[in-house]
């Protein structure tokens, strides 16, 4: 298990970093469709905060989440769709407040959360790591959507390391979600990060392996962009099969990116 206060704070820079992005925009700005379909700028911050709110929700009242799990499972893939776009129509300025005030209580909730609990989800209940690792992933991928929507490249940083393990770690939710049988053997996955180093996961005796950029995994794992368009070599029948199904989030597959050359 991860240590808490170095995902933490990996988390508060990554959030920051997008706040940087969106906090200058003009208000139409907020109106500006972003590479997931349906979802305008406005959309990917209310999403996030919608999303912190129900893991302060999870940690300070597991009551009160389980009654919004059951309400998750009745609008099925509405529910998600439904929250971001409600949380779209308020004005920017009140949008990113929001944004901005649940995430500091979450992190706060998250610092004093006692040692070994776990967390009801909408997938498996998590540690107090792993709910941040998760906040985290999703900070990235959505202000990947931002960023793309915007024409702004961000440079990759050694907080993407907390993405690639969330994304090494859901190898067999990926193959569950679609129905497949899971990989029995495990894989070796080593990915060159920002500074070059080399991050590994698995033993480098295993015959399924995994190589290539960090970024470029990160990317794949969070449905960000299509395989085509990544420098990833996968080694065997299974781990090219992962490639194309994985996902790093909870809740049923999405439609991924089409790649470069179809869009």
């Amino acid at each position: 298990m991860a240590d808490l206060e170095p995902v933490l704070a990996d988390l508060i820079d990554e959030s920051a970093d997008l706040d940087a992005i969106v906090a200058g925009l003009a208000d139409a700005d907020w109106a500006m469709d972003t590479p997931a379909p349906g979802w305008t700028i406005a959309h990917q911050i209310a999403h996030l905060a919608w999303t912190d709110d129900a893991a302060l929700l999870a940690i300070t009242d597991p009551a009160g989440f389980a009654d919004e799990v059951q309400r998750a499972v009745a609008a099925f893939e509405r529910y998600v769709e439904d929250g971001a776009a409600v949380g779209a129509t308020a004005a920017p300025s009140e949008l990113l407040r929001r944004w901005r005030t649940g995430r500091t209580a979450l992190a706060d909730a998250l610092l004093t959360a006692p040692t070994g609990t776990r967390f009801g989800w909408f997938g498996p209940p998590m540690s107090a790591p792993s709910m941040a690792t998760a906040r985290l992933m999703e900070t990235w991928a959505h202000g990947q959507d931002v960023a793309d929507a915007l024409g702004v490249t961000r440079l990759p940083t050694a907080r993407l390391r907390n993405v690639a393990h969330l994304g090494v770690r859901t190898r067999d939710f990926a193959f569950a979600v679609q129905e497949l049988t899971q990989p029995v053997q495990e894989f070796w996955i080593e990915l060159t990060g920002p500074d070059g180093s080399s991050w590994t996961w698995g033993p480098n005796d295993a015959t399924q392996r995994v190589t290539g950029p960090a970024l470029d995994f990160c990317l794949r794992v969070t449905q960000r962009r299509h395989l085509d368009d990544l420098a990833l070599k996968a080694e065997g029948r299974d781990a090219e099969k992962w490639l194309e199904i994985a996902q790093a989030f909870a809740g049923p597959s999405g439609s991924g990116r089409p790649p470069s050359g179809a869009r």
